[in-house]
């Protein structure tokens, strides 16, 4: 073999992979609980290939409802064909359901049956549903009144310095979410949260 073949096979990876599975009630001890809106019965285990910020790939696991299953794997095959990195990808479960510790781990994930962190009334947050995912939190923190979430988000509050993993206006990862119709926490004004992609907007 020729030395530019061993590169090339070298720099070859796996294909992408994904696959869809049903999950039920004692597989989600955390994040879900009766009262919820949406049944376990409605949401399924999707596992797909991700580039981590190591540049190796990985599989990662979200819990979402079935209908968000088809547009999430188009977007993380497009996100897998192009290398974007990704820190980790574990359910909310791993975390307790607590998402302040899955956020501080810089974790993407999607289902978790709580309340929205936002002012107002209180209301059921699109996570309870299955139809959003926080993605990178870290590199992309939420923030609101002041406060960052999570804290090591603050070094990336200068979002005119683009750096590995972060969802910037025009950039790869927002477009991939565009391209299936779902939306950018990072387009809110007052309190923008650029982890946040979901299918309903909120």
């Amino acid at each position: 073999m020729t030395v530019l073949l061993l590169v090339a096979l070298a720099l070859q990876a796996p294909p992408f992979t994904h696959s869809v599975s049903r999950v039920n009630a004692a597989q989600l001890p955390h994040s879900w609980h009766r009262g919820c809106p949406v049944a376990p019965a409605q949401l399924r285990r999707l596992r797909v290939s991700y580039w981590g910020f190591d540049r190796r790939p990985h599989t990662g696991t979200l819990v979402v409802k079935v209908r968000a299953v088809a547009p999430l794997t188009r977007v993380f095959s497009r996100l897998y064909a192009t290398r974007f990195p990704i820190r980790r990808m574990r359910p909310i479960d791993v975390y307790g359901g607590s998402d302040e510790r899955s956020l501080a781990a810089d974790n993407t994930s999607a289902f978790n049956c709580r309340y929205a962190v936002a002012p107002g009334p209180k209301r059921w947050s699109v996570h309870a549903y299955g139809l959003a995912i926080d993605v990178n939190p870290v590199e992309n923190p939420y923030v609101l009144g002041g406060r960052v979430h999570p804290r090591a988000g603050r070094a990336y509050l200068d979002r005119s310095r683009v750096r590995l993993g972060m969802a910037v206006r025009g950039g790869l990862l927002v477009r991939a979410f565009a391209s299936v119709g779902w939306a950018w926490g990072g387009r809110w004004s007052a309190s923008p949260d650029y982890q946040h992609f979901s299918a309903t907007g909120g």
